[in-house]
């Protein structure tokens, strides 16, 4: 077991990051919540039909309440939000209680979000059971989606500790998997060139990555985000860094729905179009032959999806929330390790936007 100090301005948290850590969290609560008046787990119905019953009868000494939500983005709505605020009103739940994200990014996400809001706030532990979650579950962000935007309501509150057990990951599907893994390529790209240099050279599939070369690789990818969020708790400055590939990918799950592609396939595809615009606006050289052929290879779809609407995703990335005075902004790189954020004109977002569809590439 590894343990990953996160340090920001409002809160300092461990990650847990190895196998079973998760035996861990009944000593953990002990020791940090003796005061706690009750406990609710939040989960989805995959991860609750996988796992629950080992999570409830690990807590059990706690008499946990679970509340289960659709998988995936169907958590993030308006309506799954309010029954779980709901839940907690009815299971009496207070200012001492303790809330458990069980799940993946999407569960995180939520789950946070009530604890949150939850009576102006109650503390939250995030055991994440995927992939992307080594991102998600790390710097408190915490939000649900509004249909014109993902992420859109939400705020920054930090958990008090995450449990990442990586015996939950051998049951993932292997989109989910390629959903992950983009955010540890993401990592990679924006600050750790050793990372990205080791990932082309040792993860040919991602269906038998071995427990420890996944432990190696969440871990690193965790300690970049914390050296990011340790500087820029709420994304003031170089937290915008974090967001390589999110403009055009947040803009594409919001158009094709969300829940109907992966949020990492659809970075995936944000980042190469980032490649695309670092090289013509900035410069940016690698072996981008070698890259694009490595992800496809990996699975991914690396192409403009062709059905949408150049336009409309214009429309939906001035809508994101890196978006100022309707200028968007794309994290690009000057080289690997060295972002920076550009602001485009429409004009000429859009001409780069169609030499990608065309098969410009990277």
């Amino acid at each position: 077991m590894e343990t990953i100090w996160i340090r920001t301005q409002s809160r300092q948290y461990p990650v847990f990051v190895g196998q079973n850590v998760i035996e861990t969290l009944p000593s953990f609560i002990h020791d940090h919540f003796s005061y706690a008046t009750s406990l609710l787990i939040i989960t989805d119905e995959t991860v609750g039909g996988l796992f629950l019953p080992r999570m409830t009868s690990l807590l059990k000494d706690f008499h946990p309440e679970t509340y289960v939500v659709p998988a995936g983005e169907k958590a993030k709505t308006f309506d799954i939000y309010y029954s779980c605020l709901t839940f907690a009103l009815e299971k009496k739940l207070d200012r001492k209680s303790l809330i458990i994200a069980f799940g993946g990014g999407a569960v995180g996400d939520l789950a946070g979000f009530v604890a949150a809001t939850f009576m102006r706030g109650i503390p939250f532990i995030q055991v994440p059971t995927t992939i992307l979650a080594h991102d998600s579950a790390v710097g408190g962000k915490v939000a649900i989606n509004h249909p014109l935007g993902k992420n859109m309501i939400g705020v920054f509150f930090q958990p008090e500790a995450v449990f990442y057990d990586i015996e939950f990951l051998s049951t993932l599907p292997p989109e989910e998997k390629r959903s992950g893994f983009a955010e540890v390529v993401k990592h990679g790209l924006i600050k750790d060139k050793e990372l990205f240099e080791w990932l082309q050279a040792n993860i040919k599939s991602l269906e038998n990555v071995s427990n420890n070369d996944l432990q190696f690789m969440l871990s690193r990818g965790i300690k970049v985000k914390e050296s990011i969020v340790s500087e820029d708790e709420k994304e003031t400055g170089i937290r915008a860094f974090l967001n390589l590939g999110h403009t055009l990918g947040h803009a594409i799950e919001a158009e094709i729905g969300y829940g109907k592609i992966t949020h990492g396939e659809a970075v995936i595809i944000g980042i190469c179009f980032a490649l695309q615009l670092s090289k013509r606006e900035l410069g940016f050289s690698y072996k981008k032959d070698e890259f694009m052929q490595w992800l496809r290879a990996l699975g991914y779809k690396t192409d403009f999806p062709n059905h949408l609407s150049a336009k409309k995703l214009l429309n939906r990335m001035k809508m994101d929330k890196k978006t100022v005075r309707q200028k968007i902004r794309f994290v690009l790189l000057e080289q690997v390790g060295r972002p920076v954020l550009k602001e485009l004109e429409d004009e000429r977002l859009m001409a780069h936007l169609e030499h990608f569809r065309a098969g410009g590439g990277v």
